[in-house]
């Protein structure tokens, strides 16, 4: 079993430190041993079952011990990793409430006008999350806007002056120091400040959601170094996004608002206290997932979808309904912001972080002929989405054994940065893709060596931000680019992205993805087009209707048919007699942009036809494929989404029209890319051995029952318990468990009856700190009953066992556990299957589940990572090791 240091993690933190706004205590989640091997070989006594009052012992493996001893050191050279592994550090969301007495009476005193008001309360809060979360997002996009606006206009102006007096050296190094000096400042904030905030904070708010404490997600501080490392990140000229992680920060500020209070500034507003538990903030935090992904792409359903698909774990119709609410809100936020800031205040067209431009619906289309190329380019897709997840996986992996150091994670942030610089300048510096720059909109023209008037077309790419590239790739006229731009564009920034995803800085993939795709897409257009010849004919002649109609420019499919009767078209999906008259031919270039071919072989315009006088009649059809479906095929081969890309792609672009073959290309994508690895997210979250629970248990794993999955020995507490037994049991580091059963037995008894309920660490601490015991209130000595306000107030971060001082005389007092545990907890037989003990703990979002023998006798306990640590591998099921990481 391997130790992985603690800087392996996404939080960077000692476990002893994780008092996250939304955990409990120490972590791990008290699982010992939990059946690491030898099931069949075990015996099952009494004994070793069930200890009541007693410690249980915790069987780590001497390796382990070994290996710790081994490194004395702080940061070792290399950190083994085993990625068939299970951290024991993560511990999990109390979802289920606990119905204990407090818990019913305060629900029975609430009358139906309570209730709609504490409803009123959650679209309140669904409302703030949305304007808060598209505040965010716009403050956002226009630092974004202005610090990369200047820094451009630098370069620019550098690159300009030594073009005329030579040493254009002094530019490229100009460019690569900014670059990596603006990076070094978002990646030091990151990685000795919030190392949770890195990346795009996607998986961590989707392990979240499925009931894992994740420390430091949802802090205000992790918000903070979120917002100010993506700006850092795109400014600093990396191949990133400003999209994705406004999902963690919508998270962020959902998880802040809904608990009326802030743990960091140690500011309680006394409002919206009844959400204050894991069950309430859970949905709140699935609202602002959702109102992140509205304010970026401008996609309120979209969101909703996404949040469904890829986050929540947990759903329900009302919280549809919210969430939808609380996207709108964020949309319409950001846009009002956006259209005032750009002098445009009654013009809402900014929907979102990235603004696609507007398109003619009416020109687009597809035919059935068409279906193939789209389920080919989900097959493509897939591949090279599996290629990108491969590469990333094992770069990750590198990292997490040598670079692992916060010094290090700075420097290699600051090469990557650097070399991106480095490798756009010598592809600007090396291409003579010249474009005439009168009626372009290009932001940062640079001629280089082109001609006056003229402006270098690798520079459209790379020489701007990631979102503004993706939109002069849209829109840009026909012959912008030339293939060999577009292919070593492609292929570099593919990389450059596989590199720069998993760096210590915050940034998302969307848009990487997106740019790759649309590039592609452009290529991919210009290359049928070179294909689609006549029998024998040179390239020249299919040319005409190649300029002429290329039209959008990212691609089109051309039909080049045989020489027909002269003048008859194939016009959408038909032959048609249609003359193609003199006054309607021109002269067309070549899609380079510079041979103009004779005037013999002209294009008649508007009527979709390509004719020659002197040749013959040459038809061709021109069939768009849609350019989102581009961008739609790579990121669906890497982040493996389907229903909520499809809908983003159509809200954000405002075409409906290809929604069908955007969803045939992202399920090929995602069956293919699953075939050869795991999707991007899913597969960072298996690198930090997190005990995450999928949809379904393991296939092949009906042979397993409760008995051979639980854990044992359980420590249970009786319930009229000793104080100094219960303090014992909290303070033993080696167990942290966090949940207890609760038996009924005489404490001058070794026999123990059924089972009487359960109650949480949490609970029990609450209980000695205001001194709860049974000898003080027979003595009057306590001042009040306690009442669920006292453990709302507690939330999350209760105080350690440690900071509570319990006398010697009150060691020896009775605790009565009656009216604070859960007197029903989910209990399950020891004989159930694996899958059924899965679906219910999956479903219900438990934390524990007792298994119980047929006297309804405590056997065991069943947590989350008893069952995570099964799953399904290339040989069949197979069960991972358990490690203190």
């Amino acid at each position: 079993m391997a130790n992985v240091a603690k800087k392996v993690s996404w939080s960077g933190r000692d476990p002893r430190d994780d008092d996250d706004e939304d955990g409990d205590g120490p972590a791990g989640e008290s699982t010992p041993l939990l059946n690491g091997t030898g099931h069949g070989a075990r015996q099952f006594t009494p004994s070793s079952l069930l200890r009541t009052g007693q410690l249980s012992n915790v069987d780590l493996n001497e390796d382990v011990r070994e290996l710790e001893t081994e490194l004395p050191r702080p940061y070792p050279n290399e950190i083994p990793h085993n990625e068939k592994l299970l951290s024991l550090k993560y511990e999990s969301l109390d979802y289920d409430n606990s119905e204990n007495q407090l818990f019913l009476e305060e629900e029975r005193r609430i009358n139906h006008a309570a209730f709609r008001t504490v409803e009123i309360k959650r679209w309140v809060i669904c409302a703030m999350i949305g304007i808060l979360t598209g505040l965010v997002a716009c403050f956002i996009d226009i630092v974004v806007e202005n610090l990369a606006g200047l820094k451009y206009r630098v370069v620019k102006d550098n690159i300009d002056k030594f073009t005329e007096k030579g040493g254009l050296s002094f530019s490229l190094l100009l460019w690569a120091t900014l670059n990596a000096s603006v990076v070094m400042v978002g990646s030091v904030i990151v990685a000795f400040i919030e190392p949770v905030a890195a990346g795009s904070g996607i998986p961590q708010i989707k392990c979240y959601l499925n009931g894992v404490k994740i420390p430091h997600v949802v802090r205000l501080k992790t918000l903070v170094i979120k917002v100010c490392g993506v700006i850092l990140s795109v400014v600093g000229g990396l191949a990133v996004g400003k999209e994705g992680p406004m999902i963690h920060s919508g998270a962020v500020i959902a998880a802040g608002i809904s608990q009326g209070r802030s743990t960091s500034l140690k500011r309680d507003f006394k409002i919206f206290e009844y959400f204050r538990r894991d069950t309430e903030k859970r949905d709140f935090v699935s609202a602002g997932a959702a109102a992140g992904v509205s304010a970026a792409f401008g996609a309120p359903v979209g969101g909703v979808l996404f949040s469904l698909e890829e986050g929540a774990s947990f759903w329900n119709q009302f919280l549809t309904w919210r969430i939808f609410f609380a996207s709108m809100i964020s949309t319409f936020t950001l846009n009002s912001v956006l259209s005032v800031y750009h002098g445009n205040a009654w013009d809402l067209s900014s929907p979102g972080l990235i603004n696609f431009g507007r398109f003619d619906n009416e020109k687009m289309g597809y035919t059935i002929q068409e279906i193939p190329i789209f389920i080919f380019m989900g097959v493509v897709g897939g591949i090279l989405g599996a290629l990108f997840n491969a590469l990333n996986y094992w770069l990750t992996m590198f990292r997490i054994r040598y670079i692992h150091r916060p010094c290090l994670q700075v420097i290699e942030a600051m090469l990557v940065a650097a070399v991106t610089a480095a490798v756009g300048f010598v592809m600007i510096y090396c291409s003579r893709d010249c474009q005439p720059i009168q009626g372009s909109t290009v932001a940062y023209p640079l001629q280089l060596f082109c001609a006056d008037g003229e402006y270098n077309s690798m520079a459209t790419a790379f020489f701007n931000t990631p979102e503004k590239s993706v939109v002069n790739l849209f829109h840009d006229p026909p012959g912008s680019y030339n293939p060999m731009t577009l292919g070593m564009f492609t292929l570099m920034y593919f990389f450059l992205a596989c590199w720069t995803y998993g760096l210590t800085v915050s940034a998302g993939v969307f848009i990487p993805s997106l740019l790759i795709g649309a590039a592609w897409g452009r290529l991919f257009g210009i290359s049928l087009s070179y294909l689609t010849k006549g029998s024998g004919s040179s390239w020249p002649r299919a040319a005409p209707g190649l300029a002429v109609l290329q039209g959008w420019g990212l691609a089109w499919v051309w039909q080049l048919c045989l020489p027909l009767a002269p003048h008859r078209l194939w016009v959408t999906g038909s032959w048609c007699p249609v003359s193609c008259p003199q006054s309607r031919w021109r002269r067309a270039a070549s899609p380079g942009g510079s041979d103009v071919l004779p005037a013999s072989r002209g294009a008649c315009v508007g009527i979709l036809g390509c004719c020659s006088e002197t040749e013959g009649p040459w038809v061709l059809s021109p069939a768009p494929i849609s350019p989102w479906s581009f961008w739609a095929l790579l990121t669906g081969g890497i982040v493996r989404m389907t229903l909520s890309l499809t809908v983003i792609m159509m809200e954000a672009t405002g075409n409906v029209t290809y929604g069908f073959p955007i969803m045939l290309v992202l399920m090929t994508a995602k069956i293919v890319g699953d075939y050869f690895v795991e999707g991007l997210y899913d597969m960072h979250i298996q690198l930090q051995s997190v005990p995450f629970l999928h949809w379904e248990a393991p296939v092949t794993s009906h042979s397993l029952t409760a008995r051979e999955v639980m854990s044992t020995p359980v420590t249970c507490l009786r319930r009229i318990e000793r104080v100094g037994t219960v303090v014992d049991i909290l303070s033993d580091t080696s167990s942290n468990h966090n949940g207890f059963p609760v038996v009924e037995s005489n404490p001058n008894s070794t026999q123990v009856a059924g089972l009487r309920g359960l109650i949480l660490r949490s609970q029990l601490i609450v209980l000695l700190k205001h001194k709860v015991f049974v000898e003080r209130a027979n003595l009057s000595l306590v001042q009040r009953r306690l009442k669920l306000k006292d453990f709302r107030d507690a939330y999350p971060r209760f105080p350690p066992i440690q900071s509570i001082h319990v006398s010697q005389d009150e060691r020896e007092c009775m605790i009565d556990l009656s009216e604070f545990m859960n007197p029903s907890p989910y209990t399950v037989p020891q004989e159930a299957s694996l899958p059924r003990v899965f679906k219910l703990f999956r479903a219900l979002g438990l934390r524990h589940l007792v298994v119980v023998d047929n006297r309804n006798e405590v056997v065991g306990m069943v947590t989350r990572k008893d069952l995570a640590r099964y799953r399904l591998g290339k040989e069949g099921l197979e069960e991972l090791s358990l490690a203190q990481t």
